[in-house]
């Protein structure tokens, strides 16, 4: 690997390695001293802690995946290592961007203004919903780790064999690539439903500004607040996770080795940016959360100016 390219993307992946672990880090740390110190945990809470968990066990994967790769090279492809690093991946993205959606549902379910049957009855029964969203999603991530098991072996077994056929190849590379797409089509059903449960909030948004408008009250009012608030946090969510799905295609755009293996440094740098990123975004949407990060940083510079001679 050329020197500068190494050195460049070490830097990019360190920076955003204590980045993500100090944002998600603190989510957990401040959660649980809520809940140590007796604070009852809400149900936004719990899915925030297992959110920031996943998020934290990802970027962890990714970054050690690195400098096992850049270190010990012959070690990072063994059979062993790779079943490992793709299952361990399967699961902790999985229960990712399925805490993702399901947070994205519970503002949706909290804060949408629609007198449809069916909405309201959903919405009386929230924590409901998003349990039966996690256990159809524990289906789907039995279904998954299946699957990328086979492909996983396939491509294994084509490597290990001493290829000798145009047909063969083919097949090799042909399971190879599946194996890449996997990950990203099972997980375009939480990104659809994060995407559906921003429309429908922007939709809400638009008639209770309207409604507003006609009675002659205040834009600025509380519900109005809230819409704004939560589309913040999933606006930001479903742009973040574009740029996530774009950082698994990129890896089979390339045609030559040297594009594949740049397209796979860039999309790792974008993956780790994605988990990093919105822990931020999550923070600046909880109150408490937001409290405290602003009370942290105040004591820091307090700290740096005392130090200063």
């Amino acid at each position: 690997m050329d020197l500068v390219l190494w050195r460049t993307f070490t830097i990019i992946f360190s920076v955003e390695f204590i980045i993500g672990t100090l944002g998600n880090g603190f989510i957990v740390l401040m959660k649980c001293t809520d809940w140590i110190k007796g604070s009852k945990l809400s149900f936004v809470d719990q899915i925030l802690i297992g959110l920031a968990i996943s998020r934290t066990g990802l970027i962890w994967l990714i970054f050690l995946d690195w400098w096992l790769f850049m270190l010990y090279p012959i070690l990072h492809m063994t059979e062993k290592m790779l079943r490992m690093y793709y299952i361990s991946w399967t699961v902790l993205n999985h229960l990712n961007l399925w805490l993702t959606a399901s947070l994205s549902i519970f503002y949706f379910l909290k804060i949408a203004n629609f007198y449809k049957t069916i909405f309201l009855y959903l919405k009386f029964r929230v924590k409901k919903v998003i349990a039966v969203t996690l256990l159809v999603s524990l289906l789907i991530l039995i279904l998954n780790i299946i699957i990328i098991k086979i492909y996983v072996d396939m491509c294994i077994v084509g490597a290990q064999r001493n290829v000798s056929y145009t047909s063969s190849i083919n097949n090799y590379e042909q399971s190879c690539k599946l194996l890449a797409f996997t990950n990203p089509m099972f997980t375009l059903i939480p990104f659809g439903m994060s995407l559906t449960t921003l429309l429908l909030l922007i939709f809400s948004l638009w008639k209770h500004l309207k409604n507003t408008q006609h009675s002659m009250k205040d834009s600025r009012d509380i519900s109005s607040m809230a819409h704004i608030k939560a589309l913040q946090t999933v606006i930001v969510s479903v742009l973040l996770y574009s740029i996530f799905f774009l950082s698994f295609f990129m890896k089979v755009w390339g045609k030559s080795w040297k594009d594949k293996y740049f397209f796979s440094l860039c999309a790792w740098a974008l993956g780790i940016a994605v988990l990093s990123g919105h822990s931020f975004v999550l923070i600046q949407g909880n109150n408490r959360l937001r409290w405290a990060w602003r009370s942290v940083m105040l004591w820091f510079r307090c700290r740096f100016k005392s130090a200063e001679p």
